[in-house]
């Protein structure tokens, strides 16, 4: 047993019969110090003000005695409660389940929850859900939002986190992104590598910086090929409405194009019926790819080629970004890599 150890139990106090937990004035006890000092050490505020085997003694001391700080009690003191929003635009797809399973993750193991919040109008303005956000949270992260989303719930005075959102434009202390613009290069680099030069972007309708940023990598990529032509359609994200677009673009007049980049696997779920409603075939009639790469993604037949984002990933980026701006340290900088998950929906054009 260490000296620190027998020193604590030495002077480990006698817990009154019917108490139910030790408190800071006996881990001052057990230490020989101050219940200042106590505080500073279990709050992670003792470096330069208390040394460092002090600092062991009261640790060891707490472990010893079992002891537990009373979080609530201390949140209210210091006008903090822990709690962080993450609003998202809808709860209809995987992808943003994986960004609150990353940034719950990362929030408790700094003793943080997370309140996940869909937006009732999608991309457009958050209500606020509690009577006063400010009084309620110490911070938001808004996934895929615009960006005056958050006016409702005053996100532009709370410490704030915006994912998938124009840095230039973003009313966030921070901003988080996955590299979305190499995800569109990689997919038009493969598929102009595979002899591709008949293209129809089927584009998601939302008015959102991130599929700006698709339509216009994607754009300037095929437009650097000579031979090259891109059609677009416009579909809300529903399977549906993605099947209606597709079936009136590919029965539109001229030549036919040969590869289909959707915006979403879901987009080109819809993209497949259309297909094969026209008695097309995927790959070899027409290849088609996604962004996401969610379950659906390898639920489809053939398996769909797709841009993989690491939604749990971009969650985890996200706390540690608001958890850096409420530290008033600089948060990581530097897009999310993507990468280009290749299957069978995609193949060399057959000649005309």
């Amino acid at each position: 047993m260490s000296a620190v150890r027998q020193s604590i139990r030495k002077r480990r106090p006698t817990v009154a019969r019917g108490s139910t937990r030790p408190t800071s004035r006996d881990v001052a006890h057990a230490a020989g110090v101050s219940q200042a000092a106590v505080s500073l050490v279990l709050g992670d505020k003792w470096r330069g003000r208390v040394s460092e085997p002090t600092a062991q003694r009261v640790r060891e001391a707490a472990r010893e005695l079992g002891y537990r700080p009373n979080l609530a009690a201390r949140n209210l003191r210091l006008g903090h409660t822990r709690t962080v929003l993450l609003v998202v635009p809808a709860l209809t797809t995987e992808f943003f389940a994986g960004v609150y399973t990353g940034a719950a993750r990362v929030a408790a193991e700094h003793g943080f929850g997370v309140v996940l919040y869909p937006s009732p109008e999608g991309i457009g303005p958050a209500r606020d859900p509690f009577a006063s956000a400010q009084a309620a949270l110490d911070g938001v992260i808004a996934s895929s939002m615009a960006a005056d989303a958050l006016t409702a719930i005053r996100g532009d005075q709370l410490p704030l986190v915006m994912l998938d959102s124009d840095p230039e434009g973003s009313l966030g202390a921070a901003t988080v992104n996955l590299d979305i613009a190499d995800g569109a290069r990689q997919v038009a680099d493969h598929l102009l590598g595979l002899g591709h030069r008949r293209f129809l972007h089927l584009a998601a309708d939302v008015a959102s910086w991130t599929f700006e940023v698709r339509a216009r990598e994607l754009a300037t990529r095929l437009a650097a090929v000579p031979g090259t032509t891109l059609r677009t359609a416009y579909a809300p994200i529903s399977i549906d409405d993605a099947r209606t677009a597709t079936e009136t673009a590919l029965t539109a007049p001229g030549p036919r194009p040969t590869a289909l980049v959707c915006d979403d696997d879901k987009l080109a779920a819809g993209a497949y019926k259309a297909v094969r409603r026209l008695r097309l075939r995927i790959p070899e009639d027409i290849s088609v790819t996604g962004v996401d790469d969610l379950a659906l993604a390898t639920a489809l037949d053939p398996e769909l080629t797709t841009v993989r984002l690491d939604a749990e990933l971009f969650g985890e980026r996200g706390m540690h970004a608001l958890l850096a701006v409420l530290d008033s340290r600089t948060p990581e900088q530097g897009d999310i890599p993507v990468t280009l998950a290749l299957r069978a929906s995609t193949a060399p054009p057959r000649a005309s």
